[in-house]
Formats: C-alpha cells, structure tokens, sequence
C-alpha cells in the first residue's frame, strides 16, 4: 500500500482542475509545459508530486497565476497551548447552561390594514 503525499494530492486536485478549466487536453498541456502526456497523467493521479517550479509552470501553461499568502499560526498565547485554552472555555461555557423559560413569547404584528 502507497504512503499517500498530501502534498501530491493537493497538486492533483489543483492541476487537473486548472486543466479542465482552461479546457486543454492533457496532451496540448504536455506540449506547452514542456513536459510529457504520461507525467502529467501522474501528477493529475497523485502518483508522483510535481517540483515546485514544474507545478508552476504547468499552471502557467494553464494560463494561471499562483498567489501565496502567508499567515502566522498561533499555538501558544499567554503561555497558554491554544488546544488548552479552547477546552478551558468549553468548560466555562457548561457553567453558564442556557435555560430556557416555561413559556415562549412571540412577536405581535399589527393586522395589515
């Protein structure tokens, strides 16, 4: 059994939907990336991973731009790992059970004139 590659099936996903977007053939692909049918065959199944520059370059030749946007991952705040932190306002929330009153009140309309 292969060892999956997230890596590989994201560039997957993302190629053979760019692919298909842009309504080229795996064949006419192969030719403007410089690359050939049989590989593109396996980064479109997962297969193999493409490079980073041959994933861009098959996306260019899709007509597609990549952008990257780098955000910070918080795992500490306060000293505070942020898994703790979540289950300690889990547990304050269950001290504060919502109750409901015995009777329900409605908005009243107006009849419509």
């Amino acid at each position: 059994m292969r060892e999956t590659d997230p890596f590989a099936d994201t560039a997957a996903r993302l190629l053979r939907a760019a692919r298909l977007q842009a309504g080229i053939s795996l064949r006419a692909l192969a030719r403007r990336a410089g690359t050939s049918h049989a590989t593109l065959i396996a980064y479109e199944a997962g297969r193999k991973c493409p490079s980073t520059a041959t994933f861009f370059r098959i996306l260019d030749a899709c007509e597609y731009a990549v952008d990257i946007r780098l955000r910070p991952r918080i795992r500490w705040r306060d000293g505070i790992a942020r898994g703790e932190e979540l289950e300690s306002v889990l547990a304050l929330a269950e001290a504060f059970p919502v109750r409901a009153g015995r009777r329900m009140n409605y908005p009243v309309f107006p009849d419509p004139v």
